[in-house]
């Protein structure tokens, strides 16, 4: 390890001493239940932190079933799932099932045109045991090609505002990996939310972030963060990794993606959306029971690690 890593770990880890104490001291102490936060124009209240589908990917209908509980036990009432999530729906709509009345659920779609954006549509309350979904976002609209597409005739806005009078779903918005076409979208229709990274790495080094969130204040749109545990990119060629349900390469545990978190909540955003590993996901939960924003020394170390760091998203991506 270079000199200059070595201090950047060591200043991190410093930093995050008093943080991990705290949330080492919350196994043995009562916590609050996860703070809430308003959802823009929607006036609903979310959880800071949002369960991810992927975290029940793969596991088994009572292994859901049990996180689920303890996540709603802990004060989480924001669900996030996507039909590409694998088996993510059908596992967390039985396990979602006895708190559906209480909770907020986020559900999304890949298609662009009205036709395949409904199939999904009603696929997902099937799988999911609901009539409706809270909110319904376009997945992933990060072309301006998808953009058109869907805002255009005979494009998926119209099963979203169909869908809507039908009560099927409640509010509409979308899932972005490019700022330009997040702008154009926020321009081009009245969203409800916007899901996209509030990330520590891509806000410093790549200058991806700032911008959509300033636009989506301006529009009073509820604002949800992906990636706020993010860092950077895997090494070129390597196929394994030791978190097969990130593709990107998460902050080092706990510590740094402590941090990473407690500065993406520190912005103003409605809730973050942690990794779909297990590990990170409880993570998430203790910094959301113990939640403070992040001290000036702490930033300052956790800034420091940025520094050097591929960020997994720049300006110009996919438009």
């Amino acid at each position: 390890m270079q000199r200059r890593d070595f201090i950047k770990d060591a200043a991190i880890t410093a930093a995050a001493v008093a943080s991990s104490s705290t949330l080492h001291a919350s196994k043995s102490t009562p916590t609050s239940p996860i703070a809430r936060r308003t959802l823009g124009k929607t006036g609903e209240q979310l959880s800071i932190i949002g369960f991810g589908g992927i975290v029940v990917m793969d596991d088994t209908p009572g292994g859901s079933a049990n996180i689920v509980a303890e996540a709603v036990d802990r004060g989480i009432n924001y669900f996030d799932v996507a039909p590409s999530y694998g088996n993510a729906q059908e596992r967390l709509g039985p396990a979602l099932a006895p708190y559906r009345n209480k909770s907020f659920l986020a559900c999304k779609t890949e298609g662009r045109m009205k036709d395949d954006s409904r199939k999904q549509l009603e696929e997902s309350l099937r799988l999911l045991k609901t009539d409706h979904v809270d909110l319904y976002q376009f997945h992933a609209l990060t072309k301006m090609t998808d953009l058109d597409k869907v805002l255009g005739p005979g494009g998926a806005m119209e099963t979203m505002e169909a869908a809507k009078k039908e009560g099927k779903i409640r509010y509409i918005g979308f899932s972005v990996h490019s700022a330009e076409t997040a702008l154009a979208a926020m321009d081009r229709y009245n969203f409800d939310t916007i899901l996209f990274p509030v990330n520590f790495v891509l806000f410093t080094q790549a200058n991806f972030g700032p911008q959509i969130l300033k636009r989506a204040q301006e529009k009073n749109m509820g604002i949800l963060a992906l990636k706020g545990m993010a860092k950077t990119v895997w090494p070129a060629g390597q196929k394994d990794h030791p978190q097969p349900k990130c593709w990107y390469q998460p902050a080092a545990f706990p510590d740094e993606a402590s941090l990473g978190l407690r500065w993406t909540l520190s912005h103003p955003i409605t809730a973050a959306i942690p990794p779909g590993d297990e590990r990170y996901f409880r993570l998430a939960m203790d910094v959301a029971q113990n939640y403070k924003p992040l001290q000036s020394h702490e930033e300052q170390a956790l800034l420091s690690g940025a520094h050097g760091a591929e960020p997994i998203f720049h300006l110009g991506n996919d438009v």
